[in-house]
């Protein structure tokens, strides 16, 4: 719409008089009669985004609406712009709104909008624009690079720049840590929050992530990461390369020591407790390598492996059994220590083949045994008959039978005694 000169002259002398007329009223308190049917919101706005006030007028009978800054300086007196901003945009415009827009906000801005509804008594309506400014990229920093295991770090992060003042939290994966925070409040109505996190580590921290997560109102999803680096002293493990079960005399044994460190172990050393190595034992780097055991090599076998933490060690029991029919004796081994005599640590197993098989034997003999008796009662079985009764048959009676009998009393002067 184009104004003159001399129009836009005549509408700034009916906006002031307009103005005089309703401070004189004392309007530039809130009105609060009954029946007020002005109305606004407040309005949050992201610096540098745009804002939208909105003056709005239930069942309007016509009066003037205008829309004032935090200056008391008019924006808009009905759907005309007095004020020389070009960020002010009319959104819309009827009786019964009045739709402002301001882009590219700054914290300048930030204050209370009046809307002004020229009605008997006069009214007012005010909206508070409040300006929010994200922190910048958020610092996290460690007081030290590398921390050894046992010991305590710190951490800080700092968020710069904010308004409001940010908040601050700490996650370690999925465990949340307790930070201390300080804000500090710059001359610019700007905050700078610092937290402070203190915790010990231990070896399974190495690489874990640490999480400075910032909330504010402006911005999401804002935060700094942090992976932990932990040294610890190695691990140290003996594997038996050789021999896959019991060891015994005459055999070969290969063992390796696998050690593992942050950093990487610098030193592997191969020892006999108590006694010395066997002379032609051959140590190659992490490898033990003896050939031709015999019992007089049975004992503890160390292997030592240390770094700038500290050291560690791995145990193995040797034990050389005699030939490989011989059936060991069951023994029980020290904890996390491994032993020859139970093939790397393991039970020790009974040849149960064996067992079966000398009890077949046992059987086997006990039924031939049985087998030839019963041949030997068979072929002797039948009628068995004395000679005592030889010639009994003949005789008429049983006093003849006596008397022919051989080997009867048949002649009592053969032989006769005496008793005296």
């Amino acid at each position: 719409m184009a104004i003159t000169g001399s129009g836009s002259l005549a509408i700034y002398l009916s906006v002031f008089v307009i103005s005089a007329a309703f401070l004189r009223k004392g309007a530039a308190e809130t009105v609060t009669v009954e029946g007020q049917n002005l109305a606004t919101d407040n309005v949050s706005v992201i610096e540098g985004e745009m804002a939208t006030i909105s003056c709005r007028v239930k069942d309007n009978d016509g009066s003037v609406i205008q829309l004032l800054n935090p200056n008391r300086q008019t924006i808009y007196f009905k759907d005309v712009r007095p004020l020389k901003d070009s960020r002010f945009q009319l959104v819309n415009f009827s009786d019964n709104e009045l739709r402002v827009s301001l882009s590219n906000v700054s914290l300048s801005d930030e204050g209370r909008y009046v809307c002004q509804l020229y009605t008997d008594p006069p009214q007012e309506a005010y909206a508070d624009v409040t300006v929010l400014v994200p922190p910048g990229n958020p610092i996290i920093e460690s007081r030290e690079d590398t921390v050894s295991e046992g010991n305590e770090t710190e951490l800080t992060c700092t968020a710069m720049g904010s308004k409001p003042a940010a908040s601050i939290r700490w996650m370690k994966e999925e465990e949340e840590l307790t930070g201390e925070t300080t804000v500090e409040e710059t001359y610019d109505r700007m905050f700078t929050v610092t937290s402070r996190v203190r915790f010990s580590v231990t070896k399974e921290d190495d690489g874990v992530p640490v999480d400075c997560i910032i909330d504010h109102p402006a911005v999401k999803d804002l935060l700094a990461q942090r992976h932990l680096e932990v040294l610890y002293k190695p691990e140290v493990k003996i594997v038996v390369t050789y021999p896959d079960g019991l060891t015994r005399e005459g055999d070969n044994l290969d063992l390796t020591c696998i050690a593992e460190g942050k950093p990487h172990p610098h030193q592997i050393n191969w020892l006999r407790v108590e006694e010395d190595v066997p002379p032609h034992a051959v140590v190659t780097g992490s490898d033990l390598y003896i050939e031709n055991l015999n019992k007089s090599y049975n004992g503890t076998y160390r292997c030592v492996a240390s770094n700038t933490v500290g050291e560690a060690y791995d145990d193995y029991i040797l034990y050389v059994y005699d030939a490989p029919t011989t059936i060991p004796t069951p023994t029980t081994n020290p904890v996390n220590t491994q032993d020859s005599r139970a093939g790397e640590g393991a039970p020790q197993k009974i040849d149960h083949a064996v067992i079966g098989g000398v009890v077949a034997v046992v059987m086997f003999a006990i039924l031939c045994a049985l087998i030839v008796l019963g041949r030997y009662f068979a072929r002797h079985k039948g009628t068995y008959f004395t000679h005592e009764a030889k010639g009994a048959d003949d005789a008429a009676d049983a006093d003849t039978a006596i008397i022919n009998a051989e080997g009867g009393h048949n002649n009592s002067d053969e032989k006769k005694e005496y008793y005296i």
